[in-house]
């Protein structure tokens, strides 16, 4: 059956790659999501599938009804773009200034879509119901699975599963970690208010960015010295400003940053080192400070055993020579949401191609992918379908006892 999964998916490429140049053409922005949304809600209506608009917002839920009950599975793709200008030159170029699907996700929705196809042809093999998440902002905190969640997206759910399209990896090939596999993305910013003054004069003021100077320079012995060094841990300074005059001493300033983290005591561990570091500085040299820390998309965290499934399903499947394990990377994902509620797991898909030039990073403005991995994508996702709600449909013969 699975086999035959395959070859249905296979025939709808060049649907996939329509769908997706389409969308990779009109993409539209976090929150701002019109079209789109209603774009996959025509094509899952039209494969006689139950539709949920607007959920949490701007999300689409689709639910596919096995013939025979059983457990329930999610599948998620995101469907935002990002606030960059497509560069490539290609004939699906991005037709909306200054905005481009740099990260894959037109990729997600597009496989996601096929998926359903498949599935929804092949009802009376499923003892079970798959649930169709198509996400809205992704790339902006806070997102949109937690609104979604909160709008019931996972009510009567067992399990969720998703993948990414890696620009990093070769096509063919699926990147998996059991546990934490990405990380918490907190935000913060901190003004310092000063005394401004001449520069030839510093003794009549407060600096506020030599006060910045020793904030930066003392914010990085947080991990260096304060965190367990087996445990992983970030902080950046993103941006400093401060001044516009080179004869002038700044009377305030502004640093904006970010917080990366696996573990929840760290996280917490961290904050309270910094507001105590930020705070002591500025004290000490008189001077006063506003703080904002801003917690964002928790870990992702993969459940061991469903982790175990995924790559039982890519063997068994497929090809085991395509699963590399992949060490835990300190980028975020708000599919951590998902996990939090239900077990399940999140892999990676290699769509990496340098021969027709897509091997750019994600977010940069040439990236672009092998749309092949769209195939890979949907093959993992259907064999992990296949693995909950399809053998499961196939009752066993009874032996007759004589």
């Amino acid at each position: 059956m699975l086999n035959n999964w395959y070859t249905e998916l296979e025939g709808m490429y060049d649907q996939m790659v329509e769908w997706r140049r389409h969308l990779h053409q009109h993409p539209e922005l976090s929150f701002e999501e019109v079209e789109t949304p209603k774009m996959i809600a025509a094509i899952l209506e039209s494969y006689g599938i139950e539709v949920r608009t607007n959920v949490g917002g701007r999300g689409v839920v689709g639910t596919i009804r096995g013939a025979k009950p059983g457990k329930t599975i999610a599948l998620r793709a995101d469907f935002d773009a990002l606030p960059i200008q497509d560069e490539k030159d290609v004939p699906y170029k991005s037709t909306v200034p200054g905005v481009m699907h740099a990260c894959g996700h037109d990729g997600h929705t597009a496989t996601l879509l096929a998926v359903a196809k498949v599935l929804s042809e092949n009802r009376e093999n499923l003892a079970g119901n798959v649930v169709l998440l198509h996400q809205h902002a992704e790339e902006k905190f806070p997102g949109g699975a937690s609104a979604m969640i909160a709008d019931g997206c996972l009510d009567g759910v067992d399990y969720v599963f998703g993948t990414h399209l890696a620009a990093q990896s070769p096509v063919g090939t699926y990147l998996y970690k059991s546990g934490y596999s990405m990380a918490a993305a907190d935000g913060f910013e901190i003004k310092i208010l000063g005394k401004g003054g001449h520069g030839a004069s510093p003794h009549q003021t407060i600096d506020s960015v030599a006060i910045g100077a020793q904030i930066v320079s003392q914010l990085q012995q947080i991990v260096s010295r304060r965190i367990d060094p087996q445990k992983s841990a970030v902080v950046t300074i993103g941006s400093f400003h401060a001044g516009n005059a080179g004869n002038v001493i700044a009377d305030s300033a502004i640093l904006t940053g970010t917080v990366r983290t696996f573990d929840p005591e760290v996280r917490s561990f961290i904050e309270e080192e910094f507001k105590h570091i930020v705070k002591s500085i500025c004290e000490s040299f008189h001077a006063d400070c506003k703080i904002q820390y801003q917690y964002g998309y928790p870990a992702v965290y993969n459940h061991e055993e469903e982790t175990e499934i995924f790559t039982n399903v890519i063997k068994s499947g497929l090809d085991e020579k395509m699963l590399v394990e992949m060490p835990a990377i300190m980028g975020s994902e708000d599919f951590s949401y998902y996990l939090e509620k239900k077990p399940g797991m999140y892999f990676h898909t290699g769509a990496q191609n340098e021969e027709i030039g897509a091997n750019y990073p994600h977010h940069h403005p040439r990236f672009d992918i092998d749309e092949k991995a769209m195939l890979f994508a949907g093959k993992a996702l259907l064999g992990i379908v296949h693995q909950y709600v399809a053998e499961s449909a196939v009752v066993p013969v009874e032996e007759t006892v004589i």
